[in-house]
């Protein structure tokens, strides 16, 4: 009789991510977002466009301190959508997973589209208003081909970010130190916000377009069940992006309202525009702003024109490779915790990426880009899409509905970060947000973040801000959201999981389990003490 083969295992996400390697994936997220949101912001918020991105990035240090010490505490693939359900209960877990879901196919799209206009700065034939049928094929050709790169495997991709973030990071800081020394002037900076003051609707407006510039962080908590050492290796990656981005943001709002022009720039009727002018007039300008603002820079503006689209748009390229690769591991996550079909976790056998979930989204990244492509491709339609897109276009259509769902996922975030220290203090916390205040919560000494509460107080107000001022974020963001509860309802009515109560979980077996598989052992028999402590002092009737 033949000997009865024992069932594969299924397979496991790979380690392979080292500290760069971390980094970059958080890098070619949110670092490309200037590349998108500046042109965005500045068409709005005009003079006050810096204000605009001061009080996103306040916002962002925010989201950024409290991904930090989540991912570092729980290293698992989920990032927010996890540390959400095991704060605040497995409903509200998956309402933030299916929101950051939102963002992230979002992201592939938007981030695709930008980079063929970042090209289009040198190939004018793939500007989207002359050739909307070339645009669309060649976004279309770039959501798949990154479809395919990650059904390969993440150590591929990884190289893929590492090199040209690296490239970006020096490119960038070039730009900003040449165009402050040889360009920047103080005077038109204070004439631009003085003169050119948005009415309070354009400064909500732009400000909810700002957040877009400071999306992405997340990316490194997503990464972290394939990151070598996560609770030593995502507090420095995390800390180091975070000023970064916030440095690169805030220099490129004040430069471009205080830019001397090198070459006068000019409207269709020959009369001159500073550099933050030009965006209201030209839908198009909106999506590369990096590469007319880099060409305004004296002496390295000849050369920076040349290269900065490029960079921009393969910057951009990984970056929307970034929402491939965080959305097919949010819903893996999300599956495991049986918030999503148990198809969603399936890992291949041989390149190790849960391919299901990753062709799943790039699916749904293609329905974006086609209902965002249409008032192009079908001008008889514009007097329907148009009192939707508000003359942006579908790039404006993308920006609405990536604001929506970064407001939404990062408010329940401040609050599973609240709910978690009060109901899991004993977990080592290798990087904690700093100002805090200490208190007693059913009989355990808990720290009460009050970085936590400013920063959902500043992502709440984003977020009314985007349902105020954006028609389609309005609109389809909540319904994004009542389909997907729908959704959650009847897989959790079809396996006979409770509905909107949570499952019964052993959170402190899968805390040590956690720590184990990311290698962290100090940490885990740190955890352990901590718990055998706290179950010493209950048997002995100190804590009640």
């Amino acid at each position: 009789m033949a000997a009865v083969k024992p069932r594969a295992k299924n397979p496991e996400l790979r380690r392979a991510m080292k500290p760069w390697g971390s980094f970059s994936w958080g890098y070619s997220d949110v670092g490309a977002d200037i590349f998108v949101g500046l042109g965005l912001v500045l068409g709005v918020a005009a003079g006050a466009s810096n204000v605009a991105f001061l009080f996103a990035g306040v916002v962002y240090v925010c989201i950024g301190l409290a991904y930090t010490e989540l991912a570092a505490t729980y290293p698992v693939a989920g990032g927010g959508q996890y540390f959400v359900m095991r704060g605040l209960g497995d409903f509200f877990g998956f309402v933030a997973g299916w929101a950051v879901l939102l963002d992230f196919t979002i992201d592939v799209t938007l981030f695709a589209w930008s980079s063929v206009d970042y090209t289009s700065q040198l190939l004018p034939a793939l500007v989207n208003s002359v050739n909307p049928w070339l645009h669309f094929l060649v976004v279309l050709s770039l959501v798949l081909g990154l479809c395919i790169l990650n059904v390969v495997g993440v150590r591929e991709s990884t190289a893929f970010n590492g090199a040209v973030s690296a490239l970006d990071v020096i490119s960038e800081t070039c730009i900003l130190c040449l165009g402050f020394l040889f360009a920047f002037r103080p005077h038109l900076l204070i004439h631009a916000m003085q003169l050119n003051w948005p009415s309070p609707y354009q400064l909500m407006l732009g400000t909810s377009l700002a957040i877009i510039s400071f999306v992405g962080l997340e990316s490194i908590s997503q990464a972290a069940q394939e990151t070598q050492r996560p609770a030593s290796v995502i507090p420095r990656t995390s800390i180091s992006l975070i000023l970064t981005i916030l440095i690169f943001a805030l220099a490129y709002s004040n430069l471009a309202l205080g830019l001397h022009p090198w070459h006068p720039i000019t409207d269709a009727a020959g009369h001159p525009l500073q550099f933050w002018q030009i965006f209201p007039h030209n839908a198009d300008n909106q999506g590369k702003a990096v590469a007319l603002l880099s060409a305004q820079v004296p002496y390295y503006g000849a050369f920076a024109a040349l290269y900065v689209p490029v960079l921009g748009a393969v910057l951009l390229l990984i970056s929307s490779n970034s929402g491939v690769f965080g959305s097919s591991r949010i819903a893996y996550a999300m599956s495991t915790s049986n918030l999503l079909p148990s198809t969603f976790q399936r890992v291949h056998q041989k390149f190790r990426t849960p391919v299901i979930s990753i062709v799943f989204f790039c699916a749904i990244a293609v329905l974006e880009l086609i209902f965002a492509a249409i008032p192009g491709l079908f001008p008889s339609f514009e007097p329907f899409y148009g009192r939707f897109f508000r003359g942006e276009g579908g790039l404006g259509f993308l920006a609405d509905l990536y604001a929506f769902g970064a407001a939404t996922s990062y408010s329940f975030v401040f609050l599973g970060l609240i709910s978690l220290r009060l109901t899991d203090p004993l977990s080592p916390r290798k990087f904690k947000i700093p100002l805090n205040i200490p208190l007693r919560f059913r009989g355990e000494r808990v720290e009460f973040p009050v970085v936590g509460v400013i920063g959902f107080i500043g992502i709440f107000s984003i977020l009314i801000f985007t349902l105020q001022t954006h028609p389609l974020g309005r609109l389809f963001g909540p319904s994004w959201l009542v389909l997907g509860v729908i959704l959650y309802l009847i897989y959790r009515n079809h396996r006979r999981l409770p509905l909107l109560r949570s499952q019964r979980r052993d959170w402190r077996k899968a805390q040590v389990e956690i720590l184990r598989r990311a290698g962290e052992f100090e940490l885990m028999d740190e955890y352990t003490a901590n718990v055998k402590a706290s179950d010493a002092r209950r048997a002995e009737g100190s804590v009640p």
